[in-house]
C-alpha cells in the first residue's frame, strides 16, 4: 500500500493567523521526501484552510502526485480542469460540518455524477469516489466511469476497540473485494492512525490510504518529517 498525506490541516494552522507559516509548500515536500506518495488537499467551496493559490502553487512545486479533493462544484471543476492534478476525489460537503462526516451518494445521483466527471476524465485525470462502504454505492460507482473508489473508513475508526469493530471492518473488506471485482481499483481513508491503520493490510489489493488529521497531530510532538515516516513505514 501507498500512503497518501493530506494537509488540509497545515493550512489550518496557517489560516489562524493569517499569515504564511506554517508553509504548505514547505510540508508537501516533507511529506514527499519522508514516504508519501501522493499529497491530498481539499479545496473546500468555503476555502476554509487550502486556498486556491495553495492547489495553483503545489501543482508545480511538488514531484509526488497531487490528489484534489472536491464536492461537485463547477468553479472547482473549472480549477481542477486546468490545473490537471494526478487525481481528484470526489466527496459529499456541508458547510457546517467540521470535517467531511460520510460517503458520498453516488447510488443516488448516478447521472449527475457521471456527467460531472466526464470532462475531468477526458482531460486524463484519474476519478475516485468517496464513499461509504455500500454495495449499493459501489456498485453504482461502477457505472460512473470512475476509475477508483475511496473507502470511506471512518464507522471502522470510531468502532476500532469496540464490539461494533468487526462489523464495521467486515463492510470495508467485502465493499473492496466487490469493488475490485466490478473493475474499479480501491483506496481508503478516513480516521485512521497509528493505532487502528494495520487492519487495513487485512483488505487485499488496497491501493492507497490518505491520511491527514493523525499525521499532523502526531507532527506536533514529534516533527512533520518523523510523523510521515512513522505512518508509510506501518503501511508498507
Amino acid at each position: 500500500m501507498l500512503l497518501g498525506v493530506n494537509i488540509d490541516h497545515i493550512a489550518t494552522l496557517r489560516n489562524a493567523r493569517g499569515g504564511v507559516e506554517p508553509d504548505v509548500e514547505k510540508a508537501a515536500h516533507i511529506c514527499e521526501q519522508n514516504g508519501a506518495a501522493s499529497v491530498t488537499t481539499h479545496l473546500r467551496e468555503d476555502r476554509r484552510h487550502i486556498k486556491d493559490e495553495d492547489v495553483y502553487t503545489l501543482i508545480n512545486s511538488i514531484n509526488t502526485k497531487l490528489n484534489l479533493e472536491m464536492a461537485m462544484a463547477e468553479d472547482i471543476r473549472q480549477i481542477a480542469a486546468e490545473i490537471k492534478p494526478y487525481s481528484i476525489c470526489l466527496v459529499p460537503e456541508k458547510r457546517q460540518e467540521v470535517t467531511t462526516e460520510g460517503g458520498l451518494d453516488v447510488a443516488g445521483q448516478t447521472e449527475r455524477v457521471k456527467e460531472f466527471i466526464k470532462p475531468l476524465l477526458d482531460k486524463g485525470i484519474i476519478v475516485s469516489l468517496f464513499i461509504d462502504p455500500d454495495e449499493k454505492q459501489v456498485l453504482a460507482s461502477a457505472e460512473t466511469g470512475a476509475q477508483f473508489i475511496e473507502l470511506h473508513t471512518g464507522s471502522y475508526a470510531e468502532s476500532f476497540g469496540y464490539k461494533e469493530e468487526e462489523e464495521e471492518f467486515l463492510k470495508l473488506k467485502t465493499s473492496a473485494m466487490l469493488a475490485q471485482k466490478s473493475g474499479l481499483k480501491v483506496n481508503a481513508g478516513h480516521g485512521l492512525n497509528y493505532e487502528n491503520v494495520h487492519r487495513m493490510h487485512e483488505i487485499p489489493d488496497l491501493v492507497e490510504l490518505n491520511i491527514g488529521h493523525s499525521i499532523i497531530s502526531r507532527a506536533v510532538f514529534v516533527g512533520l518529517p518523523s510523523a510521515v515516516k512513522e505512518m508509510a513505514d506501518l503501511i508498507k
